[in-house]
């Protein structure tokens, strides 16, 4: 069983930075995808980043956000530069055992409880 632990959430004001951490326990196998998905108020949860066989981002995080990851750690990082408002949002970690996860929710099994990120505008 893996379990999912997030950190390094916050409150920042527009165009600041966090750098959000995800530790897991359990088996992580380095063909698994790694990743992170954020939800909004009255929103769906949505997809932001992740780490496999290659590193992918959504669209409006891309060139402002970096993920990286430690497999002798089991840890996954988002480092998050140039936050907006819109930014603000639960971000969860999510592992996939699936080596071609893409950025559908439904690929990943694993879920962490997720961490809080609010940017002031």
């Amino acid at each position: 069983q893996v379990q999912l632990a997030e950190s390094g959430g916050g409150l920042v004001q527009t165009g600041g930075s966090l750098r959000l951490s995800c530790a897991a326990s359990g088996h992580i196998d380095s063909t698994y995808v790694m990743g992170w998905f954020r939800q909004a108020p009255g929103n769906d949860r949505e997809f932001v980043a992740a780490s496999g066989r290659r590193i992918f981002y959504a669209e409006d995080v891309q060139g402002r956000f970096t993920i990286s990851r430690d497999n002798a750690k089991n840890t996954v990082f988002l480092h998050m530069n140039s936050l907006i408002p819109d930014d603000s949002a639960i971000y969860y970690c999510a592992v996939s055992r699936s080596p071609s996860a893409s950025t559908d929710v439904g690929d990943y099994t694993y879920w962490g409880q997720g961490t809080q990120v609010s940017v002031s505008s």
